[in-house]
């Protein structure tokens, strides 16, 4: 409970002016919304919070914390709202606000914060108006006293370690923003320099370098040293510099009239890699040449260049490319590079021919469908194959290839292993790939896997290569070749057997590697165990705490350059209860396990200083924003930073209760109930019922008023309604039915427990749940009303339609993802069409509300036109609410506003007893649409509570 955290003073309270609301969305909004109608009125009792209250509340976004723990840095946001950026001392509770500030950046050393500087929303939205930039200045304050420093039109900022240099990269800028001068001839990609100023400022002495048309820039891991690559008007000046930050001196690595891409320092800062070339003339492709220096700590490094002109193992219809990234092996003997075939330009069609024709050919024998291919063109037009150059002997060896696309190198760079999918690419089938071990001297490739589906990844040690087979992880000894089944001789079956989609089924996966080399830690479904690389049987290492209470136990991985999980020194868990969704931290350790803190809340993923044992992290409850936090190892003795939302407190608000129901199988299941704080016992309440899959895990997760396509949980629970959230449990073959057997039940658990109004119950879901939330209209009598959106309705006609945002089809979604059908329609043609709540309209007399984008990418807008047309040629109530130019769920704030109130109404309506609007009972006519939307907008922020408590907004 939360009487073990330490009260502590917050370090901020005062919000942005209630004034400020008015800015609230479009402008029909700001027609009718006067600050004095958000202001809650001095009142005994306190009022129901409304939609356009909304408003009012913030988010925190870009939370950060110094390396020495002492300062934490967060922004302020709120929709159509300026971002406030504030800066506190968690010792001092000392705090420093900037107006316009976000996406901080605090230096090492925690002197400095650094961060972008946008203009006020109107100017920025005036700008994008008018097509004009919307440039951002960077700001540079002093922890210590205050002072800023500022530039303008910048593109990005950063410190070198030890913050003892600060960088501003400007942005660059295009021909009618004023190009620097010059340019060099042709056109295309390579015509005109990319180079941008770079302000290089010595933050101890206190003075800024001005660096010309650079292109790219990194510091070394140390921060003593600053590598960039200029490109300038006529390639004047063209190379790699070096800058000694220490020495204050810099000198030219290489120089060259040709592009410098993709530099990149070796992991240790010790050696360092770029690529320099031109475009030959009629042909696609840059013809690179790659630039490496080793020994970069020493006086004199050594220079190593592979032209593959002169140097051996690329064909000559190949280049090495700046499309993909550089990679140096740990000893650096080889740089990993990527290599592409090139090509000839097209040739220009004649201006006075007949245009050439536009026609896609979908063959029977393609392995991607037309409109795949087309959603991945750029990744295919840009594709490259790894390829290892060993610099000491000025050769290459390519690894990939057009068969095996991908391969996975080692950390040391002596091995690869790769995969190969071309004879498995389906849309109906598992994603299998057969697997070879490379080797990356000669190319040589050893066949490792053959048909396989799953993999665990490559030991950070280089040595070992996980698999999963047969409900057994399996090593790969990659040098010797060797299988071995890891987990056959133990007791334990690390198979996921609540994993409830068609097809084999995975494991949990694993924490990490033990830094001895002698272990992988593998999850359980609660406990972690302590696997031997020799095949031994698994240890326990959490004890069997976690599966003798239900507690499922998972490694923190606090430090980004951690390799390996050292055991010997303790070791921080997150803990979640299964049944009782309490959350908190346990520290592990000489095998002991301790309880940290474990709570009635739900906890974010902790953020540790860099060099010190202190965690910034959220906590959340029902009642409770997820504010910022701090604390050390000990999380009950935490302390809070952030107070966002305090004005909260002027509005009812409500509270959750977590019961159990079981599905007609006698399946254990849980759900959540929202309860108004104003509720008396003995009251029958309208409910309204949202599910989708396992909603019950989010017990803890507090209700953001926010405008959106959902219910706003926190406003109607306000206003008097019941919030219920269920579990499904599904079963392969019959995913809607599940839905409905799992709703049901859970909707008469609630009614038996003597809260809900059995006359007055309403449900909501989208897209997967939007097809249940249909199924169930047209099986089911219990709900007085469904609001539901983008939902599959003819499941027969939806598995031959296309997820338009990727352009597959759904035929492996149905089988074997999210549908769980496990089959498809031309080999069970009544499963899909039972399924489908198309089959069912003639039954149907449920109140429906259906929301549809028409550019909606996942479910196609037909589908939401099938079921209107149906419930309307059989005389069933159906309001469909299209939005033009929406996706799969709705973007613009002015639609989510006019939703919300939709939905509100809608709901107020079957559930209360509230007078229905004329959209509801009679309609808008198209010629009326301009008019309707200008008088709902300004008559939906005038409305009062009615004298029966029902709130038609």
């Amino acid at each position: 409970m939360f009487a073990s955290v330490r009260p502590v003073k917050p370090l901020r309270r005062a919000l942005p002016p209630l004034a400020l609301i008015r800015r609230l969305a479009v402008a029909f909004v700001l027609l009718s919304l006067s600050s004095g109608e958000l202001v809650a009125q001095a009142s005994s009792e306190k009022p129901a919070l409304t939609i356009a209250e909304f408003a009012r509340w913030r988010s925190i976004s870009g939370a950060a914390i110094s390396a020495d723990g002492r300062w934490a840095a967060w922004t302020y946001t709120r929709e159509r709202f300026d971002d406030t950026l504030h800066v506190a001392n968690l010792d001092s509770g000392e705090e420093h606000v900037v107006p316009l500030g976000s996406d901080a950046e605090l230096s090492d050393d925690g002197a400095w914060v650094a961060y972008f500087l946008s203009p006020p929303f109107a100017e920025a939205e005036r700008l994008r108006r008018d097509d004009e930039t919307v440039t951002r200045k960077v700001g540079l304050m002093n922890l210590a006293n205050g002072e800023t420093l500022t530039w303008e039109d910048a593109a990005s900022f950063g410190f070198a370690k030890g913050s003892g240099h600060f960088y501003v990269k400007k942005r660059q800028q295009n021909e009618s923003g004023g190009s620097r001068g010059g340019g060099r001839s042709g056109g295309g990609e390579d015509a005109a320099p990319q180079g941008s100023d770079l302000i290089l400022r010595d933050l101890r002495e206190g003075y800024d370098e001005l660096i010309g048309s650079v292109q790219e820039h990194a510091f070394n891991k140390a921060g003593t040293l600053l590598a960039y690559t200029v490109d300038a008007a006529d390639m004047d000046g063209n190379g790699l510099y070096l800058m000694d930050l220490g020495a204050g001196t810099r000198r030219p690595l290489d120089s060259a009239k040709e592009r410098y891409a993709r530099l990149t320092w070796s992991e240790e800062g010790d050696a360092l890699a770029v690529l320099r070339g031109e475009k030959p003339e009629k042909k696609t492709e840059r013809a690179n040449t790659l630039v490496a220096f080793t020994g970069m700590d020493s006086a004199t490094p050594r220079r190593h260049v592979f032209d593959p002109a002169s140097g051996t193992g690329l064909a000559e219809s190949s280049v090495i490319s700046e499309k993909a990234a550089l990679r140096w092996s740990e000893g650096l003997e080889t740089v990993f590079v990527g290599t592409k075939p090139q090509d000839d330009e097209l040739e220009e069609w004649p201006d006075d021919a007949l245009p050439l024709a536009d026609v896609d050919l979908w063959h029977w024998a393609d392995d991607r469908i037309q409109t795949v291919q087309r959603s991945q063109a750029s990744r295919d037009r840009n594709r490259t194959y790894l390829a290892a150059v060993h610099l000491e002997e000025g050769r290459l060896v390519v690894l990939a290839d057009e068969r095996m696309r991908t391969v996975d190198v080692t950390r040391n760079g002596r091995w690869g292993i790769g995969r190969d999918d071309r004879d498995y690419i389906s849309d109906r089938t598992p994603n299998f790939a057969d697997y070879y071990r490379v080797d990356t001297r000669t190319g040589e490739r050893i066949p490792v896997l053959e048909t396989h589906l799953r993999t665990l990844g490559l030991s950070p040690d280089s040595e070992h290569f996980l698999y999963w087979k047969g409900g057994d992880v399996w090593d790969y000894d990659i040098e010797a070749d060797r299988h071995v089944d890891l987990t056959a001789s133990g007791s334990v079956d690390f198979t996921d057997q609540h994993f409830d989609y068609f097809g084999e089924k995975p494991p949990y996966g694993i924490a990490g590697w033990s830094k001895d080399g002698e272990a992988v830690l593998l999850y359980h479904r609660y406990d972690i165990w302590r696997q031997p690389l020799n095949g031994e049987p698994a240890h326990n290492l959490t004890l069997g705490r976690g599966d003798r209470d239900d507690i499922r136990f998972r490694y923190l991985r606090t430090d980004p350059e951690e390799r390996f999980i050292d055991l010997s020194r303790p070791i921080l868990l997150s803990a979640y209860g299964e049944w009782t969704k309490k959350e908190g931290f346990f520290e592990l350790h000489d095998g002991r396990l301790r309880e940290l803190s474990w709570e009635d809340r739900k906890f974010s993923r902790p953020m540790k200083a860099e060099d010190a044992e202190q965690y910034l992290f959220t906590v959340q409850s029902f009642q409770e924003f997820p504010d910022l936090w701090f604390s050390g190892r000990d999380f009950s003795e935490r302390k809070r930073v952030t107070e966002t939302n305090p004005q909260q407190e002027e509005y009812l608000w409500g509270h959750r209760i977590l019961f159990d129901y079981t599905n007609d199988d006698g399946v254990r299941l849980q759900g959540t109930l929202a309860i108004p704080d104003s509720y008396q016992e003995g009251q029958r309440l309208p409910m309204i019922l949202r599910f989708y899959e396992k909603f019950s895990q989010d017990m803890h997760v507090y209700p953001m008023p926010t405008f959106s396509n959902r219910p706003n949980f926190a406003g109607f629970v306000s206003n008097g309604y019941l919030i219920m959230q269920p579990d499904v449990h599904f079963r392969i073959g019959s995913p809607h039915s599940s839905m409905l057997e799992c709703v049901e039940a859970a909707t008469r658990k609630v009614v038996e427990m003597g809260y809900a109004d059995p006359e007055a119950i309403g449900l909501q879901g989208g897209s997967y749940s939007g097809g249940g939330s249909a199924y169930i209209a047209t099986r089911s009598d219990m709900f007085a009303a469904v609001v539901h959106r983008a939902a599959p309705i003819n499941l027969v006609s939806e598995f031959n339609q296309l997820f338009r945002g990727n352009g597959e089809n759904n035929h492996h979604y149905d089988i074997y993802e999210q549908g769980r059908y496990g089959t498809n329609p031309y080999d069970d043609f009544q499963l899909y069409w039972d399924q489908s709540p198309i089959s069912g309209v003639e039954q149907m007399n449920t109140p429906v509300l259906y929301l549809h984008g028409d550019e909606d990418g996942s479910v196609n807008w037909e589908q939401g036109l099938e079921w209107y047309n149906s419930l309307r040629f059989l005389g069933k109530p159906i309001i469909w609410a299209s939005y033009p130019g929406e996706g799969h769920h709705l973007s613009r704030l002015e639609n989510r506003i006019d939703f919300q109130y939709r939905m509100w109404h809608f709901f107020d309506h079957y559930l209360k007893g509230a007078p229905a609007p004329a959209w509801m009972t009679e309609g808008v006519p198209f010629l009326e649409k301009d008019k309707h939307l200008r008088e709902y907008a300004r008559d939906v922020f005038r409305a009062e509570p009615d004298t029966a408590g029902s709130n038609r907004h």
